[in-house]
């Protein structure tokens, strides 16, 4: 009895799990069900919680990720011990490579069975300690809303990624008391004195300043103020790879995306800029080219990453800020320079090479075969400026780069660690986060089986994505490594594909498939109506030749 005179109220541990996550601002989870962690599905059942079932554990997880991504707060999957654990694997990758806060629950074998080779048993530890931030068991019923907590701040503290919490079987129907353990405040740093002095008097210094924005962790806010503080300066910035919309596509601020395929104006950037100040991100493999442009530690770097680590960091590093990219664009608000001339003139430079890439090529359709140009430049001219992007991997990828107008954070959604089959999970996700908005997602016939079944959980729950499916009938990517290394000698990388506008129609959606340029518009106009009137997703299967390419 309570000091009151009121017996304590109790519930079991699963139920207590599902409360504290309701009570750290989780709106749904993800999830493949198994009969491991069945006493969390029964708490989820009258929970504030909506319950996303899916139909592989790699698209539950990707579509946690993705989640992760949209909100300021982790994406949440769950799924099952062994099998259902190694399938969820891919997506932790995903979240640890593109920092990605992230909490996946594994239902376990019970706790009296552990180390008897049981049924589907496995060491979460050994799989995944080396590819989480962190690996905790739930061995003691009465923490499980403790250890909650701490997986929520374990992967939005530092730099996010992902967190596994193992639910043994039995120990989750255990009762407990039903007190929540409270949030855990995360530390988001900070200019200090010396590091605004330092970032001040660089840019004072530098003729042709150049920032480079990326990561996951920006607000909406925060993205929108940085953007306004580069325009009042005539400051340029440049997106990693796949990191666009930050500072949107529109602003005379945006001078390109950096990372694979790059366009060339933003390649020699690097090596022309004197002064980079990487905000959120760090100056990776991928932005480098492979660790190999701006490697001379005479060239002045700025890194403003929350990370102390500087974990995936290539080349110079001049100064570091240790801060989360809201709390360094609130002390850069601050910072009132004087606009110089020349700032001004190489950011119009850099803004007239990034407008004349990005300018869309003809809207009308030519003669023959399909073509993802035409596509884009009549999907384009309809989205409205809130509109969304997602992809996974592929050659594809480049299209939505060049052409998509993102226009606010988190307006492209993709996976920077190269991980195929992200897109329609990530569509999915989107739509269910933001049901009023335009998301479009670009596959490749390749990366789209992956997880096309995908679209089964958007016809269930209400997603309505746009789904472009450019078939090449190849592995592009692959391919175009395979003709620079092996000339002359295609091996494995070739596919027949299935009709998938037939397989978007068998699940419930729009499905149109696409042979001639010709019929481009048309199909575009009916896939929209479809999801504007009747409320589903819509599929447009685009056939195109091989080896026609963005850039």
């Amino acid at each position: 009895m309570s000091e009151n005179g009121q017996a304590q109220m109790r519930k079991s541990a699963g139920h207590v799990i599902v409360d504290t996550l309701a009570a750290h601002g989780v709106e749904r989870t993800y999830v493949v069900p198994g009969e491991s962690y069945l006493d969390v599905l029964d708490g989820l059942h009258n929970s504030s919680i909506e319950t996303i079932v899916c139909r592989h554990e790699g698209g539950a997880t990707y579509m946690a990720e993705a989640d992760g991504k949209l909100h300021q707060r982790p994406g949440i999957a769950m799924v099952t011990r062994g099998p259902g654990a190694a399938n969820a694997h891919v997506g932790l990758h995903t979240a640890w490579q593109d920092s990605t806060p992230l909490v996946l629950f594994v239902g376990l074998i019970p706790f009296e069975h552990r180390e008897k080779e049981a049924f589907q048993e496995f060491d979460p530890k050994a799989w995944f300690g080396t590819g989480a931030k962190r690996v905790m068991i739930l061995d003691h019923a009465e923490r499980a809303s403790e250890i909650v907590a701490e997986a929520m701040f374990a992967a939005m503290s530092g730099r996010p990624g992902p967190v596994v919490v193992g639910l043994p079987e039995d120990i989750i129907q255990q009762e407990i008391s039903a007190e929540l353990h409270p949030e855990i405040p995360v530390a988001t740093g900070g200019m200090t004195v010396t590091d605004w002095k330092a970032l001040n008097t660089a840019l004072q210094e530098s003729e042709k300043p150049l920032f480079v924005f990326g990561g996951n962790d920006w607000s909406h806010e925060g993205a929108a103020d940085f953007t306004r503080w580069l325009e009042e300066h005539g400051l340029p910035a440049a997106a990693e790879w796949r990191c666009e919309g930050t500072v949107p596509f529109t602003s005379p601020s945006y001078v390109g995306p950096i990372g694979y395929g790059r366009p060339k104006p933003t390649y020699d950037l690097l090596e022309e800029t004197d002064l980079l100040i990487f905000v959120g991100t760090v100056p990776g493999d991928v932005i480098t080219d492979g660790f190999n442009v701006r490697q001379n530690w005479e060239k002045k770097n700025f890194i403003v990453t929350i990370d102390p680590a500087l974990r995936g960091r290539s080349g110079p590093v001049s100064h570091q800020i240790v801060a989360k990219p809201d709390v360094f664009v609130r002390d850069l608000l601050l910072m009132d320079l004087p606009v110089k001339d020349s700032w001004k003139e190489w950011t119009s430079r850099m803004r007239g090479e990034q407008e004349k890439f990005a300018q869309l090529p003809p809207a009308t359709p030519s003669a023959g075969q399909a073509k993802m140009a035409t596509m884009m430049a009549n999907l384009v001219q309809s989205l409205p400026e809130d509109a969304m992007v997602t992809f996974g991997a592929g050659e594809h990828t480049n299209w939505a780069h060049r052409y998509f107008p993102t226009n606010g954070y988190a307006s492209m959604i993709s996976a920077r660690n190269g991980s195929m089959g992200y897109s329609v999970p990530s569509a999915v996700a989107a739509s269910l986060s933001y049901p009023d908005r335009r998301v479009v997602t670009i596959a490749g016939d390749g990366e789209f089986l992956m997880n096309g079944q995908e679209l089964a959980t958007a016809a269930q729950y209400g997603a309505t994505p746009l789904v472009i499916i450019m078939d090449n009938q190849q592995y592009g990517t692959i391919r175009t490594h395979q003709e620079r290394q092996y000339p002359e000698r295609v091996s494995g990388t070739q596919l027949l594909n299935p009709d998938f506008a037939l397989m978007a129609q068998a699940f419930g959606g729009f499905g149109v498939r696409v042979e001639q340029d010709s019929e481009v518009p048309a199909a575009l106009e009916a896939a929209l109506k479809a999801i504007d009137e009747d409320k589903k997703f819509a599929l447009i299967h685009l056939i195109v030749e091989q080896g026609v390419k963005a850039y």
